[in-house]
């Protein structure tokens, strides 16, 4: 094996095992693997690199969007499309999951952070379940696991990293294409749910979460200006009206306005804090863009992604075999890799192979952000889990058994999104992205 391919994944691992906020890591494996190779000046090569990786108009969706889903969240959304949820799924056996998943699929997709979806949405409906006869730790697995389907349905930021690492795909065909498997991972969780929830608890003890008797017309009312948020954006976006980046920035009037004059839950005097903490959350993921597109030009450079590309195609020519082995890796990495470098690093590895075996990008994005969603909820990164536990107050080890079930229903919905295409490819076949 080529020694620079050696040097790049080695200190790459090492620096991961001695904690290096991953950026700083991708960056300097570039850096060193350059450096050895001695032919170009590795420094300006690199800030290069990241400088062109950040310089994409689509990327400007991404601070919008985080902007937008700050104020929704901070803004009594959570508290209205659990009442509707609620009014929607009525009494039955497992109602409040049912509500906490369906809500999660709704708010998540409004604010585009799965983090977001289980404090705001757990803060509420974990201490509901436990109140209602609900083990804490069921409570939490179903919440953790329920927030992740927002990162699927669109707006979802990390689409939009996707489509930019891929430069196969549009913003838009990508919003498109996520919206059928989105609903089948909630699907099959709420189906999941029907089996894991506790008999003991009275079905009519279970409704009206938020009221004791939630009318849908009113709950509907109170939850149809957050949910306008997605009608407008991808009706903007299909209608021709505007881009993917100018919908993030409508986006933002609109969630300003919802919050501050509509629901008045969000102060003027909280803006600022706002504003600072989306900076800070945009400045983190556009260095994580910079790093990880330096790194992949070295990869490119050093032919990283034909080595696997051969590697696996030497273990089976079979591309049932094939889809299935990157569906494993994916799932190892999102183990222990956050979902955005993740997608920066694997795309130009596992995107050629992908499509070298007939298949499109559009599917290939969706499976890796399904894949890499069951490891927000999986030790010992899981971003989600750590969120959960924490506003569940239990501990890691306790959601652990509760969580099995709903990740055999997640990984049911991945197969199914992987060995169907037409469930991401369908919808922006019909509208002809």
């Amino acid at each position: 094996m080529d020694p620079q391919v050696v040097l790049l994944v080695a200190s790459f691992l090492i620096l991961l095992v001695m904690h290096v906020p991953i950026a700083v890591a991708l960056g300097l494996c570039a850096l060193l693997t350059l450096a050895s190779l001695g032919d170009t000046p590795a420094c300006y090569t690199v800030a290069q690199r990241m400088s062109n990786g950040i310089a994409s108009f689509p990327l400007l969706a991404i601070p919008f969007f985080i902007f937008a889903g700050k104020l929704m969240g901070e803004g009594g959304m959570a508290r209205r499309l659990i009442s509707f949820a609620s009014a929607v799924v009525g009494t039955r056996r497992g109602a409040l999951a049912y509500v906490s998943t369906l809500t999660c699929m709704m708010f998540g997709a409004i604010s585009g952070s799965a983090g977001a979806a289980v404090s705001s949405v757990g803060g509420m409906m974990i201490p509901e379940m436990k109140r209602k006869g609900y083990p804490a730790p069921l409570s939490v697995a179903i919440t953790t696991t329920a927030a992740t389907t927002g990162l699927v349905i669109p707006p979802s930021n990390i689409m939009i990293v996707y489509a930019v690492t891929s430069n196969a795909v549009s913003v838009t065909a990508m919003f498109l294409a996520g919206v059928v498997p989105g609903i089948v991972v909630g699907l099959c969780l709420m189906i999941a749910c029907w089996f894991i929830c506790p008999e003991e608890v009275d079905p009519e003890a279970e409704s009206g979460v938020v009221s004791a008797h939630p009318s849908f017309f009113s709950s509907a009312l109170q939850a149809l200006p957050s949910l306008l948020l997605i009608v407008i954006v991808l009706w903007g976006i299909l209608g021709g009206a505007f881009s993917a980046t100018e919908a993030a920035a409508i986006a933002v009037l609109y969630a300003f306005l919802l919050a501050t004059v509509f629901y008045r839950e969000v102060p003027l005097k909280d803006l600022p804090r706002i504003c600072v903490e989306t900076g800070v959350s945009t400045a983190v993921i556009f260095f994580l863009i910079g790093a990880s597109m330096a790194m992949s030009w070295v990869m490119a450079r050093e032919g990283i992604p034909q080595i696997v590309a051969e590697g696996m195609m030497g273990l089976s020519d079979n591309p049932i075999v094939i889809l299935l082995l990157i569906n494993l890796l994916l799932l190892f990495v999102g183990t222990f890799m956050d979902m955005t470098p993740a997608v920066l690093i694997f795309t130009p590895i596992f995107l050629p192979m992908w499509i070298s075996m007939g298949y499109d990008p559009l599917h290939f994005g969706v499976v890796m952000i399904v894949n890499l969603c069951i490891g927000l909820c999986t030790p010992p990164v899981g971003t989600c889990l750590f969120i959960g536990c924490s506003v569940g107050k239990t501990s890691i080890a306790e959601v652990v058994k509760p969580l099995l079930p709903l990740f055999v229903a997640m990984f049911v919905a991945l197969m199914l999104i992987t060995y169907w295409p037409a469930l991401s490819l369908w919808l922006p076949g019909v509208l002809g992205l």
